[in-house]
């Protein structure tokens, strides 16, 4: 068979490809997938089911394969008073209850990405989530993405969806860590050199190298997780000894797996290097987890609170930072309880072993509240918030503006710098507290290695069967939706998050109307005035609505009257969903553009012709070409009415 050579993310996207044309994809190409698994989250399923009330609420295409979590939101308090969050958990229940859902978790029972990566997924998988964090599946080997919940929606009622196949770059670890430097260290590393939404915008990020392969399950999964903050679609480790290891003590679902490997001569359009033997713990200041320093750098800044959890923080950081309390308590006297210390795990099973192992002692000694399983303050939206002002130390994944919660300010940091620093509330490097910490009862306490003989396991290549794409007269290649109109301008800079757009604490809401009146809350609280005024053009920067899958964002955008979007570059998720609700917005690189408009003035759009007019110098820029299936989808009115239309037909709308 003539092939060419692939990544690993493409031969498993090629492995579940409806149908090929050639025996090999490559970037660009638009596929029709089969999907493994789909998964949510209440805050998530709450616009989901809108989706799903749309399409008239359809059989599962495999309820087997449907996860489904009670986590963003939850905690005692708020599962108790608050009427939004009983009103989500509610329709999750109902929803679980109508479908019969085998996976089903309800609230504080775990995190989304915790239980699933523990039990369920398996390498060469597919997996889609309503969660920007579905990243972090790729730890063992699954081609995982987040999406907006259209889009999941659509592919557990159709079992498939459409994806334009991303390029890809690798990053190259070498030298091995020193003990105690975890995933989280190694990722903030990686995103202060490469930053955020630059190399990886868009793109497959596969963790490679030598170093790579001696780094545990859990560290791959950190790494994996915060592969959303680089900006990527996916992150992907090749599944390998360590990964057959971990699948061999579970109890079922590991007869799936894949063991694809990249290519020796893979297209990946950049490779990075780094090197690990002298990396030290690393903190990112506020407000961009790309904003990377060493942890001694900033040692002695007071801190007002400390916090330990999030789906980020796996067992082994947890169990490494209960080692490090012990040693560091050592002879002296316990610390109070403190509402400013809080740690949360990710999972019951997870909150069981640490008991079991008498570790939640060395944390309550040092002061610190256990929490059940849930997001906790790293969304901000629940009773655990910090208040305007403070400063927290963190092990979660994000630290955007007012995301702990309204005026606050995360630094992240690993569970193990976060540890060290808790007992005088002052940022502490976490190594000299570390180096007394014996390896060996790290490794007895997580004991994930089988009894008996070394793992094997295959190499594996995908199917790839060649079949002619056929001629549906049922469906239409789609063309450019008409349309020009003018407005003016809204002007915003680089990396716009949906946190900015649509703050999580609004996400219970899933009418455009009531969204759009917090559309910018925080950051620009006259934006819905501005809109009604005639201010109905975004012109935006680099990246614009990365950071959570939210498709509130959009909905936002949409219900305050926002006639088109005009960046120099979109986040994949953000801009899936401005496809699926049919709301125009256009790619204009362009950096005479971008020096030219400023705010409030006048622009004529053609969604035509994909021209942009500056009213006040006549000059006419050319945006970016969208993908023939985005344009049809677009011109069917948006996702939900080309299903309603066309069934499962309307994920094939633009092929040849």
């Amino acid at each position: 068979m003539n092939t060419r050579p692939m990544t690993l993310t493409q031969k498993i996207l090629a492995h579940h490809a409806r149908r090929l044309e050639r025996p090999w994809v490559q970037a660009g190409d638009v596929l029709q997938l089969r999907v493994d698994w789909t998964m949510a989250s209440e805050l998530a399923w709450n616009g989901m089911d809108r989706t799903y009330q749309a399409l008239g609420r359809p059989e599962l295409h495999d309820r087997e394969r449907v996860f489904l979590a009670v986590d963003h939101t939850v905690d005692a308090v708020t599962l108790a008073k608050d009427v939004r969050v009983q009103r989500l958990v509610q329709r999750s229940r109902d929803f679980a209850r109508e479908r019969r859902l085998r996976h089903f978790y309800d609230a504080n029972e775990t995190i989304l990405h915790t239980k699933f990566y523990r039990e369920l997924v398996q390498p060469g998988q597919l997996v889609l989530g309503a969660d920007s964090h579905t990243t972090s599946h790729g730890g063992l080997g699954a081609f995982a993405i987040g999406l907006g919940g259209a889009d999941i929606v659509a592919a557990m009622v159709l079992g498939e969806t459409w994806l334009e196949v991303p390029e890809a770059i690798a990053v190259e670890y070498q030298g091995t860590p020193a003990f105690g430097i975890g995933g989280k260290d190694i990722i903030l590393k990686t995103l202060g050199l490469l930053g955020r939404n630059t190399a990886a915008l868009e793109r497959t990020v596969e963790y490679r190298g030598e170093a790579a392969r001696g780094f545990t399950t859990d560290m791959r999964f950190t790494i994996a997780n915060m592969t959303a903050e680089l900006g990527g679609l996916n992150g992907i480790f090749e599944p390998d000894a360590r990964v057959a290891e971990w699948l061999a003590i579970r109890p079922s679902n590991k007869d799936e797996a894949l063991y694809f490997r990249a290519d020796e001569d893979a297209p990946y359009v950049q490779r990075f290097s780094i090197a690990l033997e002298k990396l030290g713990p690393q903190l990112a200041r506020p407000y961009s987890p790309d904003n990377v320093l060493e942890v001694q750098d900033a040692a002695g800044m007071a801190v007002d609170g400390c916090f330990i959890g999030a789906c980020t923080t796996t067992e082994e950081e947890l169990v490494l930072a209960a080692l490090l309390l012990e040693q560091a308590l050592r002879g002296k006297a316990a610390r109070p309880a403190s509402p400013k210390r809080l740690v949360v795990p990710g999972d019951l099973a997870i909150h069981e072993r640490m008991r079991q192992a008498s570790l939640w002692r060395h944390y309550e000694r040092a002061g610190f509240r256990i929490g059940p399983p849930g997001c906790s303050m790293c969304l901000g939206v629940a009773s655990e918030k910090a208040l305007p002002g403070e400063v927290w130390l963190t092990s979660q994944n994000r630290n955007y503006e007012n995301r702990m919660g309204p005026g606050s300010h995360a630094w992240l940091a690993s569970a193990a710098t976060v540890a060290a620093s808790s007992l005088k509330m002052r940022v502490e490097d976490p190594r000299a507290a570390l180096e007394r910490i014996d390896p060996s009862v790290l490794e007895r306490i997580l004991a994930r290695k089988p009894a008996g003989r070394p793992i094997e396991f295959p190499s594996s290549e995908p199917r790839l069967p060649v079949t002619p794409h056929p001629h549906d007269g049922g469906t239409r290649a789609g063309t450019d939706s008409g349309g020009r109109f003018s407005g003016r301008i809204q002007r915003f800079g680089d990396h716009v998050d949906t946190d900015a757009i649509i703050p999580g604490e609004f996400c219970h809401l899933d009418e455009p109307s009531e969204l759009a009146r917090h559309a910018f809350r925080y950051v620009r609280p006259d934006f819905l005035e501005r809109v009604q005024q005639g201010r109905t053009l975004i012109v935006a920067g680099e990246g614009w609505g990365t950071g959570s899958s939210r498709e509130q964002a959009v909905w936002a955008l949409a219900g305050a009257g926002i006639q088109a979007i005009i960046a120099s570059s979109y986040a994949f998720i953000h801009r899936r969903n401005l496809v699926n609700e049919a709301l125009p917005h256009l790619v204009v690189t362009s950096p005479a553009f971008h020096a030219l408009v400023q705010e409030d003035e006048e622009l004529v759009v053609d969604l035509e012709t994909g021209l942009v007019e500056h009213v006040a110098s006549g000059q006419w820029f050319q945006a970016e070409r969208p993908s023939p299936i985005a344009r049809a989808l677009m011109q069917e009115g948006g996702l939900v009415p080309a299903i309603r239309r066309l069934g499962a037909r309307a994920l094939h709308l633009g092929a040849p």
